[in-house]
């Protein structure tokens, strides 16, 4: 598919406007203006092992992450309440958003042509991009793994563990 998206570090973020779990809605603009930098990332299901994994690897790193003035956001085309069980049995402390249209996943590139077993489907490329505060990707990656993952973006950030 020549078509996917492929964002790199020093383009422009695309925008965004999306609703979390609890109904809030979160606008990427809003965070830019009061200085924050976002890290927004993309994972295929709520409550499966390796989504659980990265989720819990955020949460246990989030006071680290929110004294460097970041914000972070999960995004998956799960429902409302998936994403509420997903948060209240993992105890998360971020809010994860809803694309269940995808628009968010496309305008990022995440949603792409993926391979299991010789079987080619559509499905969420794990994926992750730090939009600074003037709006342009600091960082963006596509097909991450989940485990390491926060560890490994915090050294490229720089943020000491």
């Amino acid at each position: 598919m020549s078509d996917t998206v492929n964002l790199e570090a020093g383009t422009q973020a695309p925008a965004f406007s999306a609703v979390d779990q609890n109904g809030a809605t979160h606008r990427l603009s809003d965070y830019l203006s009061e200085g924050k930098t976002v890290i927004l990332y993309f994972y295929p299901k709520d409550s499966t092992p390796g989504c659980t994994t990265q989720a819990c690897d955020f949460r246990d790193n989030m006071a680290l992450l929110n004294t460097e003035n970041h914000v972070v956001f999960g995004v998956s085309k799960d429902s409302e309440r998936s994403h509420q069980n997903f948060v209240n049995k993992q105890e998360l402390n971020f809010p994860l958003l809803m694309d269940e249209d995808l628009a968010l996943h496309n305008a990022y590139g995440t949603w792409r042509l993926k391979m299991n077993y010789g079987r080619e489907y559509m499905g969420c490329a794990r994926s992750t991009f730090v939009i600074q505060p003037d709006g342009t990707l600091g960082w963006a990656r596509y097909n991450v793994k989940a485990k390491g993952h926060v560890s490994m973006l915090m050294r490229e950030l720089g943020i000491q563990q």
